[in-house]
């Protein structure tokens, strides 16, 4: 394949993951926004318990992902039976997860009241997490499912079956939170439960295309499901494990950032909100084609063709790297109106917002580059199958450089929320390059590789 054909390639199998990460987002925010028209207390609660949930979430999905280079590599091969093993056993992993994982959700006040959360915030928390846990299970499960079939380059049905769920949720909560259609008046319940029926749905679209679609069902994914494979369920393990601590390890900087910005002050942190509610749209597409950037490169490392490796990794950087230029353009030139979409017009503190929200989304401009550049260069990464020396590489950079930096440059430098943001990009910048170097040296170490 030509270079050109593989940026074809990549954005064939990245535009689907991209519109999928897109749906998931959306999701959120209309959670947000039905709760929001609720009441306030219960957008409180729910604000906290979904943060909650996905910080728990996160953890499982490092399992989840790294189905994703080992389908990759073994489609490659066309060793069907190892496609079967490791997805197999993945779902394995996201079962046992599952059942771990539920205390917290069912004590979950008394965690977040030793976390110093108000008394009935936690106790609202806890009523939505006790129905909206339950999700865990079909929510790694689905994200398992996801990777086999972005793997196997069947990324289509993911970004249909989100956006079927956007449509569930969105009904679900009109019904059911307010009470809708003769429905009881259910509040955040109401939320819980369309969460919980947003992910089984996912689940259950993207279980049925696995088990049922032509070309795939050779794969008899679901066929005597009850066997264990303990050699397979020790290599997802294996691989998934640092992948787990370096997502936790991302979430948990981005919390202590938000931290940091309630200590500067309220505006501030309303403010840091938005930006961070702006460029995660836009980081979605990031990882959309690392995803992307996994498949194409672990195939070619399967296969030993360094020319298509090298090919490969150079599509997802260029492509990252346009995505980059074009959201640095839009927020120089359009930062104010976006902040403002935030904020209620009649609010007699919007000026005000705006102003150091502006002022972060010119920070954020570093940010998105150095962001795009770790994010593109895990999925790298991953697709050769490297994910312990990559995790060490991340925390260090977050939680050794890029912490203390967002504190001495915010406080003691006087920077503010500028220099907080400052601190931030500057440790996403250490990651993406230690990253990109660790890229460099594996494939040209592994392959002979000429290093994109």
């Amino acid at each position: 394949m030509t270079f050109t054909q593989h940026i074809r390639a990549t954005l064939a199998l990245g535009l689907p993951l991209i519109g999928g990460q897109l749906a998931q987002t959306f999701i959120g925010v209309t959670d947000t926004v039905m709760v929001g028209w609720y009441g306030v207390d219960e957008l409180a609660a729910v604000a906290l318990g979904s943060s909650y949930f996905h910080m728990i979430l996160i953890v499982g999905m490092g399992f989840a992902l790294a189905v994703m280079p080992m389908v990759a590599a073994a489609a490659a091969r066309d060793d069907a039976q190892q496609v079967r093993r490791v997805t197999r056993m993945g779902l394995w992993i996201g079962l046992i997860f599952g059942a771990v994982t539920m205390p917290l959700w069912w004590f979950s006040e008394a965690i977040l009241l030793a976390a110093q959360q108000d008394p009935q915030v936690a106790a609202d928390a806890q009523a939505y997490l006790r129905i909206a846990g339950f999700a865990i299970w079909p929510g790694v499960l689905l994200i398992v499912l996801r990777s086999h079939l972005s793997a196997l380059e069947r990324p289509g049905i993911v970004l249909w079956a989100w956006l079927g769920g956007l449509v569930l949720n969105a009904f679900i909560n009109w019904v059911l939170i307010f009470g809708n259609l003769g429905a009881p008046e259910l509040g955040l319940r109401g939320a819980a439960i369309a969460s919980l029926g947003t992910h089984l749905l996912i689940f259950a679209i993207l279980a049925v295309y696995a088990a049922r679609a032509q070309g795939l069902r050779d794969y008899t994914l679901f066929a005597r499901f009850w066997r264990p494979d303990p050699q397979a369920i020790v290599q997802v393990f294996r691989l998934g494990a640092p992948i787990a601590i370096t997502l936790f390890s991302e979430v948990g900087l981005f919390m202590m950032t938000m931290l940091l910005m309630g200590w500067i002050g309220t505006l501030e942190l309303a403010a840091h909100g938005i930006a961070l509610q702006i460029i995660s749209v836009t980081f979605m597409v990031h990882v959309g084609l690392s995803s992307a950037a996994t498949v194409r490169v672990g195939r070619a490392w399967s296969l030993g063709d360094a020319t298509a490796l090298n090919r490969a990794a150079g599509a997802a950087l260029l492509l990252s790297g346009l995505m980059v230029a074009a959201t640095i353009a839009l927020l120089l030139a359009a930062a104010a109106p976006l902040v403002g979409l935030f904020v209620d017009p009649a609010d007699p503190l919007r000026p005000q917002i705006i102003q150091i929200g502006v002022s972060l989304l010119i920070v954020a401009c570093v940010f998105q580059l150095a962001d795009a550049a770790q994010v593109i260069a895990l999925g790298l990464l991953r697709g050769l199958q490297d994910t312990t020396v990559p995790m060490i590489y991340a925390f260090v950079a977050y939680w050794i450089v890029g912490l203390p930096l967002a504190y001495i440059l915010g406080f003691p430098m006087g920077y503010g929320g500028q220099g907080v943001w400052a601190g931030l990009a500057i440790g996403l910048a250490g990651a993406g390059l230690a990253l990109i170097l660790r890229y460099r040296t594996l494939s040209a170490r592994s392959l002979g590789a000429t290093p994109a």
